[in-house]
């Protein structure tokens, strides 16, 4: 066969080629060599063409299998005799009728393997684990059910009892007969049997995206399913964007920020960013939810018991789903509404989340587990920020918050209404307008906003993350809306914190500042109360003991706060030490000397011969000055 990059519109489509293809023994390298030269069809613009070619060679040798096998089978090998929409197919030494399918030795019936017709019909192999699943077909009370299951439920009597609770007529005394004949006939017609390439993952898989390019179907988590279901096209194209137009023309950040970060989702896998929080926040009755479906009716049925999820559930549970969705956007509704579990480790689910990846789980063959991963946004709303629910920098970065004003929509009902009726549009045309664009044009687009916005008093995450949203809003407004409603960038720049404000480091010494400020009595010789040091000559001179307990209330690295802190000259060293012997009532003892608010960027000290309280077994001694 010629090298791909020469074949032509016409020779590709030539039978010399797809009987070259066609008499290769490998199936592995057949089906590879079928992708490598569909996706030279695609370039070549011949691809529906090529695909009805193939699809004819394989009705062709099917066919003449069929005609071979008639004219070489013996009198004891059969082919199911079902009545229904699927092909019948070579069984061997089995009975297989609309009664049962049964077992025969030399001509005479034994046993009974089912009640009724069943049938291995496509086998679906997953892109990311290579695992294979098995698609069945079996027939009860009149009519054909299918069921995708994991292979190895069929390849084991004790698995495959499982079936009846779907409705198959499998128990402990004909599962052995039935795994053979689901064996025999899957084995027996190899070639006829479709193999179906799939994934447990939506979003972008080689170039395509699922679920709207049909190449490739899902095989996700059931847990999931209804999830997966409520994505697509429903209702009226034209009321969804005709309504969203309006809402866009009230200029309010809201509506615009929610719908821009649901796009930007499918982004972040392009340009190479990392998943990150946009969070809607404000009193009741503001419209958060509202916009909340509005951001999931630009891919899916946005009713809260489809698309929209809420964190009602297990950090498990999320990574799951945050793995199945991928590249599509998670919303979670409603962030006071905290299962135990969540509520316990929220600024651990924050970091899991946008780090991207999931945790590495051993399963009972003692193996790991195939690792979760996704690239995609992650949209909530609440009451409260969700940033009050962490304390850490490095969570805070991750989270873009957007504060919702009162009555976003005049008529809320309304427009929920609207968006539960008519919804998916916009993100089909918008992945295709991003599969013409290329992803050289996105990227391009992406750097020049964060270039924009990239600000040395700013955190790069974040501005990062907002380039991402500010790139999906100007795509989606030139391309889908073309109305000119961009989101201003001064007013999107708003969003971003400051450095200074979200370093641990200063959150920890404005901490420790206040505390000071709120306990003046823990630092005086007159009120009789456990004491935390002395101050002197703009120094807060702490026991060692009572600023390391400090910390840790404050859920701040001591360790890092000091090393932090003596770089910018913010407290006393001494010996290369982040403390230093300070005599207290005669004793030398070691304290963080801190220096105060009023007097940083001062080189004064206090004296060291000064005097004050000391802690004598968990207990204040009074001594005199």
């Amino acid at each position: 066969m010629k090298p791909m990059n020469e074949l032509t519109a016409k020779t590709i489509l030539s039978d010399e080629v797809l009987t070259e293809v066609f008499e290769q023994e490998d199936e592995i390298y057949k089906a590879r060599l079928l992708l490598s030269l569909q996706d030279r069809a695609a370039e070549l613009g011949v691809k529906a063409k090529f695909d009805s070619m193939v699809r004819a060679y394989k009705r062709a040798e099917r066919e003449m299998r069929k005609r071979d096998r008639d004219r070489s089978v013996a009198s004891l090998e059969n082919w199911t005799n079902f009545i229904g929409p699927y092909d019948n197919m070579f069984c061997g030494s089995w009975i297989a009728r609309e009664d049962g399918i049964f077992a025969q030795n030399m001509g005479t019936v034994e046993q009974i393997a089912c009640y009724h017709p069943i049938l291995p019909v496509e086998r679906l192999k997953n892109l990311e684990t290579g695992e294979e699943q098995i698609k069945l077909v079996y027939k009860r009370n009149g009519r054909w059910e299918e069921i995708v299951v994991p292979k190895t439920l069929i390849t084991s009597a004790n698995k495959i009892v499982a079936l009846s609770g779907r409705g198959v007529a499998v128990t402990s005394e004909n599962a052995r007969l039935l795994v053979r004949f689901l064996s025999d006939v899957e084995n027996l017609n190899s070639n006829d049997i479709a193999v179906q390439y799939s994934s447990s993952k939506l979003g972008w898989v080689k170039g395509d995206f699922l679920p709207y390019d049909t190449e490739i179907i899902f095989d996700g988590d059931s847990r999931f399913r209804q999830a997966f279901d409520s994505i697509g096209e429903h209702g009226n194209r034209e009321k969804w964007f005709d309504h969203v137009l309006q809402l866009r023309r009230t200029g309010r950040i809201e509506i615009k920020m929610m719908l821009a970060a649901s796009f930007a989702s499918v982004l972040i896998h392009l340009v190479g960013g990392l998943p990150f929080f946009v969070d809607l926040w404000g009193e009741t009755e503001g419209g958060k939810t509202v916009t909340l479906m509005l951001g999931a009716s630009v891919w899916a049925n946005p009713d809260e018991s489809a698309y929209i999820g809420d964190f009602k559930t297990t950090d498990v549970a999320l990574e799951a789903k945050a793995d199945m969705l991928n590249h599509l956007p998670m919303m979670l509704d409603d962030t006071s509404k905290t299962s135990s579990r969540i509520r316990e480790n929220f600024e651990g689910v924050v970091y899991d989340l946008c780090s991207g990846k999931g945790k590495s789980r051993s399963n009972k063959e003692l193996g790991i587990n195939r690792e979760n991963r996704w690239r995609n946004a992650i949209l909530t709303n609440g009451e409260r920020p969700l940033a009050s629910y962490v304390s850490q920098g490095g969570a805070i970065n991750r989270i873009l918050e957007v504060e919702c004003g009162e009555r976003v929509y005049p008529d809320p009902q309304a427009t929920a209404d609207i968006l539960k009726n008519n919804y998916g549009f916009a993100g089909k045309e918008f992945i295709q307008v991003l599969k013409d664009m290329g992803t050289e044009e996105i990227r391009k687009i992406q750097q020049d906003f964060q270039a924009q916005i990239m600000d040395d008093e700013k955190m790069q995450k974040q501005s990062i993350s907002l380039s991402i949203i500010l790139a999906a809003d100007k795509i989606a407004t030139e391309h889908l809306f073309k109305d000119g409603e961009y989101i201003p960038l001064d007013e999107a720049k708003k969003v971003l914190i400051d450095r200074n404000e979200l370093s641990d480091n200063e959150r920890c010494y404005r901490y420790i500042l206040d505390k000071i400020s709120m306990n003046s009595t823990r630092f005086d010789t007159i009120t009789s109360c456990e004491k935390w040091g002395v101050k002197e000559k703009g120094y807060a001179i702490f026991y060692n003991q009572a600023f390391d307990e400090l910390c840790k209330s404050g859920g701040f690295s001591k360790k890092s706060f000091l090393s932090w802190a003596g770089r910018n000259d913010l407290i006393v060293m001494q010996g290369g030490q982040p403390t230093k012997v300070k005599k207290i009532d005669g004793s030398p003892q070691r304290c963080v000397w801190l220096k105060l608010e009023d007097f940083a960027g001062t080189s004064d000290q206090p004296d060291e011969d000064s005097y004050g309280f000391v802690l004598i077994e968990n207990r204040q001694e009074k001594l005199p000055f």
